[in-house]
């Protein structure tokens, strides 16, 4: 009887000392996971653009019956100013159009000298942007005006961008003539960035 005890008290013990002493394969380690803190970097917008637009116009006035509305398009230039989240720019547009009147005039073209602040939206700007019109028409001359507006343009590449802008045009007594003339404008646009 003893003999069995002293027996299973060294099994017991030389069981005990396997599982303190651990296994002879190495401990497979716990996989890290890195996490970066830094934003996702968004392209630099400072620099100067050229390109053209088009789209479409619906000009309204004061006088009963005379409105009209047809295709308006041109060329844009501007600079814009990278601030961060934030971009500030300056352009001039210079547009041609054929928007008949009901007959009393024709609009021919406007030009627009601007401003404009937005937020970067990944590869992509939302802005606002006002300023000065002109408008010329075939019978009734020119006139001074003011726009507001918005707009949204997306990088396609480093250097070229895709956008679409939606100003409203006041013209307050055109040219004297005592009628005021209003246009909206909705216009796709392409520009090349430097």
């Amino acid at each position: 009887m003893l003999k069995k005890l002293s027996f299973a008290a060294a099994a017991v013990a030389l069981s005990a000392s396997s599982a303190f002493a651990g296994s002879l394969t190495e401990a497979t380690p716990e996989p890290t996971i890195a996490y970066s803190a830094a934003p996702a970097a968004t392209p630099d917008w400072t620099g100067a653009y050229v390109g053209a637009q088009i789209g479409y116009a619906d000009v309204g006035t004061s006088a009963a019956g005379i409105e009209g509305n047809g295709v308006i398009g041109g060329l844009t230039a501007g600079y814009d100013f990278d601030m961060g989240n934030w971009v500030a720019g300056v352009g001039i547009d210079y547009d041609w159009a054929g928007v008949d009147l009901a007959g009393a005039a024709t609009l021919e073209n406007v030009l627009r000298v601007k401003a404009r602040g937005g937020y970067k939206m990944g590869d992509g700007l939302l802005y606002a942007t006002a300023g000065y019109a002109n408008a010329y028409t075939d019978t009734l001359g020119d006139s001074d005006g003011y726009f507001v507006g918005a707009g949204y343009e997306q990088r396609v590449t480093s250097s070229f961008n895709l956008g679409a802008e939606v100003l409203y045009h006041e013209f307050a007594d055109f040219n004297g003539s005592g009628i005021d003339v209003d246009a909206t404008t909705i216009q796709l646009r392409g520009t090349f960035r430097f």
